[in-house]
């Protein structure tokens, strides 16, 4: 292998344990609305896994900048997805129509001052 792969294989597992470490100290009810709202940082990852398909000249190279433009593409779409479903989450949901009911008229009765006493009905 060439000086220059080990040199880039090396920043990406550099990379790799710095991102997990980071990652690691965001507490759960922060990670999902940061990353959605990371979407653009991802895209430069999708750009360097081009560069590196670009700069490649044999088959591990070829093989790297696959794995790591698919990685980065799925994680651009997936944090899109994430930021659809937490907008989702905040929209108003919309009121069906309710048809006016037709009411049963019910005579009302007359309220009885509190205290009073209440009268039987006179026996049939």
């Amino acid at each position: 292998m060439s000086t220059a792969l080990v040199t880039d294989l090396t920043i990406f597992v550099l990379a790799l344990l710095v991102g997990i470490e980071v990652i690691g100290k965001v507490p759960a009810t922060l990670h999902t609305p940061l990353m959605s709202a990371a979407n653009s940082i991802h895209g430069i990852v999708l750009v360097g896994a081009l560069l590196i398909g670009v700069t490649a000249h044999d088959a591990v190279g070829y093989i790297l900048a696959f794995v790591a433009a698919f990685f980065a593409a799925a994680n651009v779409v997936g944090g899109y997805v994430v930021t659809g479903r937490m907008l989702k989450m905040f929209r108003r949901k919309a009121q069906p129509a309710v048809p006016a009911k037709e009411q049963e008229t019910v005579p009302a009765q007359p309220r009885r001052p509190h205290g009073a006493a209440t009268r039987c009905p006179p026996p049939a």
